[in-house]
């Protein structure tokens, strides 16, 4: 008996556990063919129905699972995976599985090693692009078809890997492993120039959600042959320019899948009357069971089609329309957004109460170009305005958003307290230059001020390390001990202001009741707790 066959569910066990935990992720990539957000729902409907089978063989109470024939175990897997599938993503993936077992089954006697592995993801890229009308590149097809390129090509190249009719099932899973990794980077490469070749993932800012989430797969069958972790494969952030057009499914509005059982049955003759009622048609299977997946108005009528063809199964409905709703509810995105550079846990909450992502700048505001890059990428808007609240970080900013593929404007705060003021000027229905502009604006009317223990003596002796030093804009105004510091600072912002807003940091040694005794009188003072490290008090004036 081929001892690969003994931890075949293990393997199905791992891809489902690790498809499973980011099934979200790839939920919300699903822009093609159709946006309605269920392509890591149906995949892992598809594989969640191999396990079942392979539990239900195990559990016939009759013969344990190394007791039954690869024939058996494949054909049954097969049969399930096709059974269970749900939505094109699962429909294809049970192509996929149905492609591998066809060549499983067309090899009795071999060990599954690598060359056995790398012939059935040629069968499987094969079966899958058959069972499209209309295939795609760019999408899970051309994945699956680089992967299976990659094997052949490092098979070719690693001599001696077949194992013959007998070999040590940890050498076996180490080869298999081994390999396989080899496939997932080339399956990983594959997703990310889907974009390149699919306009609808290029339009949205994404990659093919079945793609990822056959790397996802791939990666769970390798953590389970080694028995440890699976391989990063890296996230994926969902759309982040929603408002393009997207191909959709023209105006139908029920996905529809079920299964028909008969005989003589023929996949390609029920397309065109499918086509007639709907779009987006997948017949897929054999003489005995057809599956079958189309977009209508009208369920009934496509499984009208087969009244005396054979048995109608497995019936599922699901309403588009709804699913796109609850997908563009989940993703909800604006025209423009904001991302400020922080420290400070009050700080980042103060930004964020505002609708303004928050990028964690450390206690020197200092981060890399690539950081601010990443966190413009994760704001969920098409166009980004950065305040980067400290001269550090202009440049930094400047150029994370000459390198980022959306609209993005660097603002002229330079201090925490100036980009908290002058976010209240953002309007997410405004493009990022008009909201640059507000901004900016806001920030002319705005005067600022701050009070810090001094980290060093200072050169003309007018205060110690530890002491209090008041700035107003740039200038030293006051130094000695905290309360008459930071009251110079207030006064002088208070003579042209109505509102002062005074935000304490971390260890600042007056309470609130203590600033709002050094307020001048007829000035209204908002406080406010930022945590914010190195200063006592941010404060503007506006």
């Amino acid at each position: 008996m081929d001892p690969s066959l003994v931890r075949f569910r293990a393997v199905v066990e791992g891809a489902l556990a690790q498809l499973a935990s980011r099934r979200q992720e790839i939920n919300d990539l699903n822009v093609f063919p159709v946006a309605d957000g269920d392509t890591g729902d149906n995949m892992a409907l598809t594989l969640h129905a191999v396990l079942v089978e392979l539990d239900r063989l195990a559990d016939d109470g009759q013969r344990l699972i190394d007791e039954i024939g690869r024939d058996e175990i494949v054909d049954s897997v097969a049969r399930a995976a096709l059974l269970g599938a749900r939505g094109n993503s699962g429909v294809i993936l049970s192509q996929l599985i149905r492609g591998a077992a066809e060549e499983l089954v067309s090899r009795p006697g071999e060990l599954v090693d690598p060359v056995l592995v790398g012939a059935a993801m040629a069968r499987a890229a094969q079966r899958a692009y058959a069972s499209v009308r209309a295939p795609a590149e760019g999408t899970i097809l051309t994945v699956m078809r680089e992967m299976a390129t990659c094997v052949a090509s490092e098979i070719a190249h690693m001599g001696d890997v077949r194992l013959g009719s007998e070999g040590d099932p940890a050498v076996q899973n180490a080869l298999i492993a081994d390999v396989l990794e080899r496939a997932l980077r080339a399956g990983e490469e594959a997703v990310s120039r889907g974009p390149e070749q699919l306009e609808v993932l290029r339009a949205s800012g994404v990659v093919d959600a079945g793609g990822h989430a056959l790397t996802v797969i791939v990666a769970g069958v390798i953590a389970a042959l080694r028995g440890g972790d699976p391989p990063t494969v890296a996230r994926q952030a969902p759309p982040t320019r929603i408002s393009h057009a997207q191909h959709s499914s023209s105006t139908y509005r029920y996905c529809t899948n079920f299964a028909v059982v008969g005989r003589d049955l023929e996949p390609g003759r029920w397309i065109a009357p499918l086509e007639a009622i709907g779009d987006s048609v997948l017949v897929v299977g054999d003489a005995a069971t057809l599956k079958i997946h189309v977009h209508t108005d009208e369920p009934a009528a496509a499984t009208a089609l087969f009244d005396g063809a054979g048995e109608v199964s497995h019936l599922d409905v699901a309403d588009m329309h709804v699913q796109v709703q609850e997908r563009d509810a989940r993703l909800a995105t604006q025209r423009c957004g904001a991302l400020a550079v922080v420290a400070g846990d009050g700080m980042r909450q103060l930004f964020a109460s505002l609708g303004v992502a928050v990028l964690d700048g450390g206690p020197t505001l200092n981060p890399s170009t690539y950081e601010l890059l990443a966190a413009i990428h994760d704001v969920r808007a098409e166009e980004v305005v950065v305040l980067p609240n400290s001269p550090n970080v202009v440049m930094a900013a400047e150029h994370a958003a000459g390198l980022s593929d959306k609209a993005v404007r660097v603002s002229a705060a330079r201090s925490q307290q100036a980009g908290l003021a002058a976010a209240l000027a953002l309007d997410p229905s405004r493009s990022a230059a008009q909201n640059v502009a507000a901004v900016d604006a806001a920030l002319e009317h705005l005067r600022t001020g701050a009070v810090a223990p001094a980290a060093r003596d200072d050169g003309e002796g007018r205060f110690a390390v530890g002491d209090a030093v008041g700035f107003v804009d740039d200038a030293i105004v006051a130094w000695g001990e905290p309360a008459p510091t930071l009251g110079e600072v207030l006064r002088r912002l208070a003579a042209d202001a109505e509102l002062l807003t005074c935000i304490a940091g971390d260890g600042a040694p007056l309470d609130e009741e203590g600033v709002r005794a050094l307020v001048p009188d007829g000035v209204e003072l908002e406080c406010e707790h930022g945590g914010q490290p190195a200063y006592w008090w941010l404060v503007a004036a506006e």
